[in-house]
Parts: C-alpha cells; structure tokens; sequence
C-alpha cells in the first residue's frame, strides 16, 4: 500500500482522489500564453466521428440516455482461451451502463462501443486483459477503462498493452482504484489516469498538481442510467473516469490529429486550475 504525499497543501493528502480539497487550493500556475484553450481545444465539438470503448460490465444500448450503440461484445471463455463475441447477455451489474451514460452525456455525438469484461461485478484480470487487449486491436479513438486489478502477475501484459495502445495513437483513459493501493493499469504513464473531487459541476476537470493520478474529474453522486431505463446516483473514481473520457473524445472530435500525448497536454491546459501567468 502507498503512504499519504505530503504535497504544497501543507498536509497529508491522498492523491488517489481530491477527497476535502477545495478546487482553488489546487491551482497550477502556467507558463503557458494567456488565451481560452478550453475554448481551442473542445469548444463546440460533440464527439462526432470519435469511436469510444467501454471496457467494464456491457452497456444497455437501449436506454434513452445511453444509445445508439454501434456494438456490444463480450469476452467468452473458448477452450483453453478467451474470445470476443456478441454480447447477449447485457450489463447485469449497472456500472458499464453508468459509466456509458456519462460519456453520452457529455459527448452526444461519440460513437459507442461496449466490450463485457464482468459479470455483476466479480471479474478476473485474466478477461480484463483479454478484453482491454481486443479494444486495442479495434484502434478505437478513446478506452474508458473504469476497471483495475492489484494482481502484479498481469502488470507486464497490462503494460506492454497500455504502451502498444498509446503507439496506435488510441487513448486509454483509466480509473485509479477507490483506495490507496497499487493497482493497474492507471498506474502507467501511457494512459490518462483519474481520481474524483466533489465538487458538483459536470465539466469542472482539474490536473492533480502530485501525482500518480492525473486529472480529477466529477465523482460524487453523479446522476448516471441504469440497466431497463433507470437512473440512480454513483460515487467514486469509476464514475470521475468517464467525464475525462468524454472530454477526450471532444478534443480528439476537434482535432482528429492529435497524438495521445497532445491529447493530455490539451487536457493539462483546458484544466480548471490551470492557470497562466497572464
């Protein structure tokens, strides 16, 4: 387990989320020149032409706040492996659903895609890795991987994928785990990692000035869809996750060409706390 940081706030402070922290104690100055990069980097963009994936539970497609899907997949034990197929079996647990809902929410105009890698909840490292593995074949433009595993024996393979996905210019954007432990794959440099603050406003996104995570995202009693066209309120970094994965598929809608690195350095700079000298 990793101790508490002692950071510029003055105290102890888990960086696995923002926890107490006001918004202002956290901002960054820049030296970057004065001007609106929120603006520059995803204002009045929608998502349009963005395929994003949902690694976790499945997705109900057929909820209002959640459709149209372009595809539901699942991973299925065959023989002594594991492959994709159609998922008919739907999202039994609620958390894919939520997490999609977000997404949609934010970025209306993304195209979605769920992979099941979990059966109400209990999964095992071994499918979250063959289905994260699948999702980067797919070259999809953004993974929303609201998921991690403390099995160390899967941090090889989890690296090595989290690497190959950043070199295929697809942007896996992960949540660090609801405690301070070690878990992955948010623990890589090659992805977006992300905690929550509680702070109640949807777009608010801040840079984590001390590391490992990364960015801070909306994650107390976020209003999200249920399974069969309900809707419930979540908290915790699974649900802070899909509000920066959203605002990736609104960069990269902008500016299709922009690597997975220029992608976190738009993040960095259209960040609420981020602010320049001028």
């Amino acid at each position: 387990m990793s101790e508490p940081v002692n950071d510029q706030l003055g105290g102890p402070r888990l960086s696995w989320h923002a926890g107490e922290v006001d918004p202002a104690e956290l901002e960054v100055p820049s030296d970057w020149p004065a001007q609106s990069f929120d603006e520059w980097a995803y204002g009045g963009a929608t998502g349009a032409g963005v395929r994003v994936c949902v690694v976790d539970s499945g997705i109900d497609g057929g909820h209002a706040d959640v459709g149209p899907v372009s595809g539901a997949y699942a991973m299925v034990a065959d023989g002594d492996g594991l492959r994709a197929v159609p998922d008919e079996q739907g999202d039994r647990s609620g958390h894919g659903t939520a997490c999609a809902s977000v997404i949609r929410r934010l970025a209306p105009g993304c195209e979605l895609v769920g992979m099941r890698v979990l059966g109400a909840l209990h999964g095992r490292a071994e499918v979250l890795v063959a289905g994260l593995r699948w999702a980067v074949a797919q070259d999809f433009d953004v993974i929303n991987l609201s998921l991690s595993t403390t099995q160390r024996d899967f941090v090889p393979a989890l690296r090595e994928l989290a690497d190959e996905a950043y070199f295929r210019n697809t942007l896996i954007v992960a949540a660090a785990h609801n405690l301070p432990v070690e878990s992955y794959p948010w623990r890589f440099a090659s992805v977006v990692s992300v905690g929550s603050h509680r702070e109640p406003e949807p777009d608010l996104i801040l840079y984590n000035p001390s590391p490992p995570v990364e960015f801070f995202a909306c994650g107390m009693n976020v209003p999200v869809a249920t399974p069969g066209g309900g809707h419930r309120r979540c908290s915790g970094n699974s649900f802070a996750t899909p509000h920066v994965a959203a605002r990736c598929a609104l960069i990269r809608g902008k500016h299709p060409g922009l690597t997975p690195f220029q992608v976190k350095t738009a993040l960095y700079l259209s960040s609420s706390n981020v602010r320049s000298h001028g």
